[in-house]
This record gives C-alpha cells, structure tokens and sequence, in this order.
C-alpha cells in the first residue's frame, strides 16, 4: 500500500482554488509557522491560532504566544490566541504519560489541538482548518492529517492536509526565524518531550 503524499494533495487541491478562501491555521510557535504562511498566503486569506495546553509552563506559553503575535504583525496576518488551558493535555495525556514521543500521548494531543481548532474555524465561519504541526520532521504528518480528515467529518469545517516539512519546509522555517529573530524553542513543548 502507497503512503499518501499530502503535500501533493495540499497543492493539488489549493492550485485548484478559484477564490481566496479563509483558513484558520493553529500554530504551536512563530518558528514553525513561518515557512507555512509563505507557502500559503497567495492562496488563503489565513488567521494564525494559537492554542497549545501541551506546553509544560505558563511562562513557555506566553513567550511562544509573544512571538507569535510579533510575526502575525509584522506579515499582517491575523491573529487568535486561547488561554493558556494546560488541564485540556492533562486530561488527554492521563495515562500515557509513559508512552513514547510520537506515540499515543502525541495522537491525542494532536486531537485535541485540532478538534478545537476546527469548532474556531466554525464559529467563525472560516472555510479551512489546518494545522503547522507537519512542518517538524519530528511529527507523523500520516497521523495529523488522518485525525484533521475525521475531524472535517466530525464537524464540517474542510481541513486542508499538508506535509510542510516537503520541499525544505523545516529548513526553510529556521531560516525564516532568523531572518526575523524569532524565539525558537529545543523541543515540543509538554514535559515529556523535554530531551527527547
């Protein structure tokens, strides 16, 4: 069975856009949403969102959410932002806090993420939903994108899949994180992923 390529998908499908959609893009820190807005922004009208519980300490939290607004001003791009919701993860981690990095624990993490990401898009009549999680050679973008499929499903609001690590994508995110002296952080966020 061939593995799906959903950064063909993505630009099989955005390529076939005949207007400019509105597309709400969560985002766990500026670095990684760097080189996904600039493979973007001709073809969506993008809101950044911002809503990661995972994070291991209301001071990560604020500092990632900082730069993140500094980059969203500085594209002109709008921006969301959540309350910093750690019991969200604590809930869907319980029991898994054991499970290896990429496993069980990182699934419903990426859930979470995207399930509230996609009642936004809703509530705010956006027509996409998407996620920067892809652009990290360290998460399945396989796994991300079937949850953010049965998500679409669920909900109603269309996902837009994505492999943003293709093309140079992870490379192309430092290099923009430089350019714009972006915070970038050594790890995922949650404890467990400390060191890893």
């Amino acid at each position: 069975m061939n593995a799906i390529n959903y950064n063909d998908k993505m630009e099989k499908l955005i390529n076939g856009l005949s207007n400019k959609p509105k597309l709400l893009l969560h985002s766990c820190c500026a670095p990684c949403s760097t080189a996904c807005i600039e493979r973007l922004e001709g073809f969506f009208d993008i809101t950044v969102y911002y809503y990661n519980p995972n994070l291991d300490s209301i001071e990560e939290f604020d500092k990632r959410k900082c730069e993140q607004e500094r980059f969203c001003k500085q594209k002109n791009i709008k921006f969301i932002a959540e309350d910093y919701l750690n019991q969200d993860f604590l809930t869907a981690s319980c029991g898994l806090e054991n499970e290896k990095e990429g496993g069980s624990r990182c699934a419903n993490c990426f859930n979470i993420r995207l399930n509230k990401t996609a009642l936004k898009a809703k509530e705010l009549g956006l027509d996409y939903f998407a996620t920067t999680l892809t652009v990290s050679p360290l998460k399945n973008a396989s796994v991300i994108n079937q949850i953010g499929e049965e998500i679409e499903k669920n909900i109603g609001v269309k996902y837009l899949p994505s492999d943003f690590k293709k093309k140079d994508g992870y490379l192309r995110s430092i290099q923009l994180s430089k350019e714009y002296g972006l915070y970038r952080q050594n790890y995922c966020g949650c404890e467990y992923s400390k060191g890893k």
